[in-house]
């Protein structure tokens, strides 16, 4: 079941509370949310103290050209991938110089998917200082459902990220 928007609401306030306390600095890149992450983040107050910007690069090139991945690993993983996740993320936060990057891509549907990549695969992916991390999700909702549940994974990931860094 995706999450309710009160529940999208909170996840990016405890974001942004998180980075203010923090004095850090956070960017998204998005493909397959379109920019639902960055759009939730700066719902809250005050976002502008933290959060410098997004990239949305849904088009391959664009996650060449505007997130530095390579142009190798797009080609031997596939936009969809692990690697690619990590690299938007390495590369946004590179791009726009903020403390934490983090990215999402994947397949929303209700079509493009795969019998190796179907719709629902997700993959979201953090870049710090400390190194990165990423993580899979396979989402059983629609379109909308499937965007939701990956914004909402996007900003847990993130807060469990400066967690482990202020612990």
């Amino acid at each position: 079941m995706s999450p309710t928007d009160e529940e999208l609401l909170d996840l990016a306030e405890r974001v942004g509370a998180t980075f203010r306390a923090s004095g850090r600095t956070l960017a998204t890149a998005e493909s397959c949310t379109g920019g639902l992450v960055a759009h939730l983040i700066t719902e809250v107050p005050g976002s502008s103290a933290y959060f410098l910007g997004g990239l949305v690069t849904y088009a391959d090139a664009l996650k060449t050209d505007l997130a530095e991945v390579p142009l190798a690993v797009l080609e031997a993983h596939g936009a969809v991938s692990a690697q690619v996740a990590v690299a938007m993320a390495e590369g946004a936060r590179q791009r726009l110089g903020v403390d934490l990057a983090v990215a999402v891509t994947g397949v929303a549907g209700p079509d493009g998917g795969t019998d190796s990549k179907p719709v629902g695969l997700v993959y979201v992916a953090v870049a710090d200082g400390s190194g990165d991390e990423v993580r899979r999700h396979l989402w059983s909702e629609d379109r909308t459902g499937n965007k939701r549940a990956s914004a909402a994974a996007a900003l847990s990931l993130v807060l469990e990220r400066l967690a482990a860094a202020d612990s």
